[in-house]
């Protein structure tokens, strides 16, 4: 390599290699929406990225666009192309590639041929290649300390595969790029967006939103499918088909709240759910909400019932300050170690005259509801119908009325739980040991939150005082 292009690409590293939009826009002239932008900075600072899409987006593109960066802004790089047939990854994205490439910048310094486009004069080392997602073998034996996988059609693509493709990235600066309509609830590309989100940066991107596509498109599959159907969900809005889901909470309920919901903490009372972690590797959380607004989770790994009684009664006075002329309400899942939490505060809040409520919430009741098999099915039902209710308002144009934290961890355990009917007919949610099996984390967070949203049942005995019995929540 002479020294002028070498010159060049020791200035397009230094500038570009944290700034791909910056490199997309000078290098390629390619101007990305704002969907695009947001990916590919999450590419740049973070090992895994998942996009999930409708038609028609531009994922393509995308896919090009990181191609060429990491091409240009790593040294010594490794990029592999993937996807599950030939005519999606040499007709389409491996020919993407070469329309950027011809036009950019950069066009000097990459060759392109029709495995691979690789880096003049070190084509032995810095390369990029495309490679059909039929064997497992065909992602391995690749090793180098930047490396980008790029999956497009994901959830095509099998977990064999995706599992060598996994087993390769083991480097700091090794990433993983998925897109893809999401067509199936299974698999690794279903997983990043469920399960495995947190550790991944997932991008759901509509076709409605997107300027991109095809309004005629878009019209043909309304009137063909209409817009409660799989194909509209998949092909157009980006989303899981519900066919094979069984997920007691849909993600997007979950994700919308997160993501997009703003509401302002209004009502007469604090409330603040405690789960105590029963195992070693699960959590203690204590969530709080005013009104609609959950406010960020605290999270404890670890800790005894007097330090978890500690933290309850620190974040109970920090929002009592706040807002002081609210009543503050604590929720505490009472099985197991909860059970001592809840007794030491209830003896702290007598000791001190605490203007605190300590209500014990316990396993195994029976739910007052016909529709629901235990209290713990009921009081998720409870945060489910919030959400619910939040996503109809966001369809209609209305205001939100629920937000949850923007908490990857909180969004899988809301929307991984599974649930059935029970010989009743009843709703019963998936057992905390059964989700263990699947690989699954404890719901702590999740469950948290339920707490903070779980309603009172107010029973009124012989004599006319009024009393508080909540018991029942969590297999």
């Amino acid at each position: 390599m002479s020294n002028q292009p070498y010159n060049v690409l020791v200035d397009v590293i230094d500038v570009y290699w944290d700034d791909p939009v910056a490199f997309a826009e000078d290098m390629l002239d390619f101007y990305p929406d704002e969907w695009q932008r947001n990916v590919l900075m999450d590419l740049a600072n973070h090992p895994k990225v998942s996009v999930r899409s409708g038609q028609g987006v531009g994922k393509t593109g995308l896919e090009a666009v990181a191609c060429i960066w990491f091409l240009c802004c790593r040294p010594n790089p490794k990029v592999v192309c993937t996807a599950p047939s030939k005519e999606q990854l040499f007709t389409v994205l491996w020919a993407e590639i070469a329309k950027w490439l011809e036009s950019s910048k950069v066009k000097n310094l990459l060759k392109w041929t029709k495995t691979r486009v690789y880096m003049m004069g070190h084509e032995e080392r810095w390369f990029a290649t495309a490679r059909t997602a039929t064997r497992p073998e065909n992602m391995q034996g690749f090793h180098e300390d930047y490396m980008l996988f790029i999956v497009d059609e994901a959830s095509g693509v099998a977990d064999p595969i995706m599992e060598a493709i996994l087993g390769t990235l083991t480097g700091a600066e090794n990433k993983l790029l998925l897109c893809g309509n999401p067509t199936k609830t299974s698999g690794t590309f279903y997983d990043s967006h469920n399960r495995d989100r947190e550790l991944y940066k997932t991008h759901k991107v509509s076709s409605l939103d997107s300027p991109r596509t095809s309004k005629e498109n878009i019209a043909m599959l309304k009137r063909k499918y209409n817009e409660g159907s799989d194909v509209w969900r998949v092909r157009v809005l980006g989303e899981f088909p519900k066919a094979e889901a069984d997920a007691f909470i849909p993600l997007e309920f979950a994700e919308l709240a997160a993501k997009k919901s703003r509401v302002e903490p209004t009502g007469d009372e604090i409330h603040i759910g405690v789960d105590v972690a029963r195992f070693g590797d699960d959590e203690t959380v204590i969530a709080t909400r005013i009104g609609g607004k959950v406010f960020p989770l605290h999270c404890h790994n670890k800790q005894d019932t007097m330090a978890t009684t500690g933290h309850v009664l620190r974040i109970a006075r920090e929002m009592h300050q706040g807002y002081p002329e609210k009543e503050v309400i604590i929720k505490v899942d009472d099985d197991g170690l909860g059970g001592g939490v809840t007794d030491r505060l209830k003896e702290v809040v007598e000791e001190e005259n605490l203007p605190y409520t300590i209500i014990p919430m316990r396993n195994g009741e029976a739910s007052d509801d016909e529709y629901y098999a235990n209290k713990g099915t009921e009081c998720w039902a409870v945060l489910k119908e919030w959400l619910e209710g939040n996503f109809s308002k966001h369809m209609r144009g209305e205001p939100f009325d629920i937000e949850i934290p923007n908490d990857e961890k909180l969004i899988s355990q809301l929307t991984s739980r599974k649930y059935k009917l029970n010989s009743k007919g009843r709703i019963l949610l998936e057992r905390k040991e059964d989700m263990k099996k699947r690989g699954l984390q404890s719901p702590d967070r999740a469950d948290a939150v339920v707490l903070a949203f779980a309603v009172p049942k107010v029973v009124v005995p012989v004599g006319g005082s009024v009393s508080v019995d909540l018991s029942g929540m969590f297999d």
